[in-house]
């Protein structure tokens, strides 16, 4: 360093003694180079509280809500958009699986052992958070090798745009079958999760004082930098969603230190990206002293964790700014992936300020952190923005007013109108029920106990549907608006159904035959084929295209077929009983159709004929022949279409002159 020093202070000499062009340039070559060793110290030093501001993008679940089925031509899309949007920091998760077999195989497990602990790949994110085991399995060997083929060409992009990606690292999870292989290995069986009976969960946690640990963690790391390089920043997550087997300081401290310390071995400049979820998912469990025994088990600087939920739930505040580790202000705001307009976007954009005001604030970044994407696309455009401000936007209402005719190219008075209707409704959900998570009646199994209340007034989002509807003579060419147009077509639909059901409900609890049969005939007969006769008219929200995807991914009919099976799973029941039932659910052509639809008819027959016969509707027996009709659509092998049919404009046109009109005359 100091000969790097002497060498610059020499040119810098030559050059105030008059020295030539020649001599000029060696200089600029010199501090080019003392800042390339400054700034390659500096990088060593982001082990100790990274002095750069990142932009971090992604969350474990969105490489299974959104990206599982991706090729290399639509993850290069999506690498674009990053850099585009300034991301420089972000998961790189792809492949880790087959270095894990490899890793296995080397401790003496056999393949079908490692067949059997493997989800398939639309669950992948869950076990690799420990959360699963087995579900959808098992991974066939040519999953691994276009992994391996599409994280190679995800690392060389990212690297080449100037991103860091983030790799896993070993978190102490590990294998039923590792007790096989090594009889005395301490392990403990961590509880149920999601519903999951222990065939599919309750996983197998190594003791962190076990000798296997670090060779296991170290083995893992070093074979996976081996085969992708380093950027020296790693993911792990012991305890997602998973109760710690004890809550004693010293144990919790004990299995942080044994991560980061498999970490250490392998890399000495290594740095914990941490999802910061468990802390805010289970309050009640990380109190002060777990919490200090987890951020205080890692060298300060050495642990950066992400305030993932910071937009509804911020972790930072009450934990003194994450007791002086680095942590990144996320805003998650999707769960799933569902569609549905929702935002909390006054939160958001004060969210980052106040959390860098904090009093010894170790904020070092914002982030997005949603589980799903492909929604709600002003809400990201809002957080991007936000990674480049140090304050926040001073006037919403004119950042969205401007956003509209950036999006669709030219200034609109009625479009303009309709985005600020839309930001003080839909986007303007406040407290700490904000949760991007569509409970609407459309995409939940029916019952007479469904909540229709929502944080904004309805009438917004009608009047911003009229208005929408309006401009289409002069921008009915836009891609954007055309998409727009749908997206607030398919939510009024949902707000339609809310307020059906509502009228279907009242007349059967007022025991009123007529009423009902109306009210349950516009629904399932009118309201819903409708719907799904808009949302067929985009690529973006067909069923077939979704499935296509899934199938795309395949090297036989066989896998196809395992692959669509997969995905359909996880857009329904999400498990082999329904255990997370519609969690993951999209409002697409054919799973309108095929599968929302036919629950609803059989609900509405249901009502009808408690009614008819005078006896109580059993919720319990609908349950069971819903759960039928489910598992039928799970299992079915029917083919969708990938391509779009029929024209957006003219179909919302049509949904709206039927049913505003009785929206404005109060009389559905």
């Amino acid at each position: 360093m100091g000969a790097a020093v002497a060498g610059v202070l020499g040119f810098l000499l030559l050059a105030a003694a008059g020295g030539s062009a020649g001599d000029e340039a060696r200089e600029a070559a010199a501090v080019r180079a003392l800042l390339a060793r400054l700034l390659g110290l500096r990088g060593h030093a982001a082990a100790h509280a990274p002095a750069r501001r990142y932009r971090y993008y992604q969350n474990v679940c969105t490489h299974s809500y959104s990206f599982v089925w991706w090729d290399w031509a639509r993850w290069e899309k999506e690498l674009d958009w990053m850099a585009l949007n300034g991301i420089n920091l972000a998961l790189a998760w792809s492949g880790q699986e087959a270095i894990w077999q490899q890793v296995y195989l080397a401790l003496g497990l056999t393949q079908s052992e490692i067949d059997e602990y493997f989800t398939g790949p639309a669950f992948l994110a869950w076990g690799r958070m420990g959360n699963l085991h087995t579900w959808g399995g098992p991974l066939p060997p040519s999953w691994h090798l276009k992994q391996l083929y599409l994280q190679h060409r995800i690392l060389d992009r990212m690297r080449s745009f100037g991103m860091t990606p983030v790799l896993p690292a070993f978190a102490g999870h590990v294998p039923k079958a590792i007790t096989r292989v090594f009889p005395q290995v301490n392990v403990t069986q961590l509880g149920s999760w999601g519903h999951f009976n222990c065939s599919y969960s309750c996983s197998f946690l190594l003791a962190p004082e076990d000798p296997l640990f670090p060779i296991i963690g170290s083995l893992f790391l070093r074979e996976l930098t081996k085969e992708f390089g380093t950027d020296h920043i790693y993911g792990a997550d012991t305890f997602n969603e998973m109760q710690p087997p004890s809550s004693e300081p010293s144990y919790l401290a004990s299995a942080t230190a044994s991560v980061y310390q498999a970490m250490v071995t392998v890399d000495p400049d290594a740095v914990w990206l941490l999802q910061g979820w468990l802390f805010q998912h289970q309050p009640q469990f990380w109190g002060p002293a777990q919490v200090s025994a987890v951020l205080g088990a890692v060298p300060r600087g050495r642990l950066l964790v992400l305030d993932l939920f910071a937009e509804s739930q911020p972790v930072y505040i009450r934990t003194a700014s994450f007791q002086g580790q680095p942590f990144i202000w996320c805003m998650l705001h999707n769960f799933g992936g569902n569609h549905g307009l929702f935002g909390a976007l006054e939160a958001v954009n004060r969210g980052p300020a106040a959390a860098r005001l904090f009093p010894n604030s170790t904020m070092v970044g914002t982030g997005m952190a949603p589980e799903g994407i492909g929604q709600n696309e002003v809400v990201y455009a809002l957080m991007a923005e936000l990674g480049w401000r140090k304050d926040p936007v001073a006037d919403l209402e004119a950042w969205v007013t401007g956003f509209a005719a950036r999006r669709y190219g030219v200034s609109h008075g009625n479009t303009e109108a309709a985005w600020r209707l839309l930001l003080r409704s839909v986007y303007n959900c406040s407290g700490e029920a904000c949760s991007g998570h569509n409970r609407s009646p459309l995409v939940r199994r029916p019952s007479l106990k469904m909540t229709t209340t929502v944080w904004y007034n309805r009438s917004d989002v009608f009047e911003a549907w009229r208005l929408l509807l309006t401009t289409t003579p002069s921008l009915a060419t836009s891609p954007t608006f055309r998409y727009d147009l749908l997206d607030v077509t398919r939510q009024a639909a949902q707000e339609l159904v809310s307020l059906y059901y509502g009228e279907a409900r009242t007349a059967y609890l007022n025991k009123e035959l007529v009423p009902l049969l109306r009210a349950a005939g516009i629904l399932v007969y009118e309201l819903l084929p409708s719907l799904d006769k808009v949302l067929a008219s985009d690529s973006r929200f067909l069923l077939g295209s979704w499935l296509e995807q899934a199938r795309a991914a395949a090297v036989s009919e066989a896998e196809a077929h395992f692959y669509e099976q997969n995905s359909r799973y996880q857009l329904t029941l999400w498990g082999p009983e329904g255990n997370i039932l519609d969690y993951s659910n999209k409002q697409l052509a054919g799973l309108v159709a095929d599968y929302y639809t036919p629950r609803w008819r059989l609900f509405m027959e249901m009502l009808v004929e408690s009614l008819v016969r005078g006896v109580p509707f059993q919720q319990h027996q609908f349950d069971q022949n819903a759960f039928q009709l489910e598992q039928t659509f799970v299992l079915s092998t029917q083919r969708y279409p990938s391509q779009p049919h029929g024209d957006t404009v003219d179909l919302a046109k049509k949904l709206f002159l039927r049913y505003y009109p009785r929206l404005v005359a109060g009389s559905l």
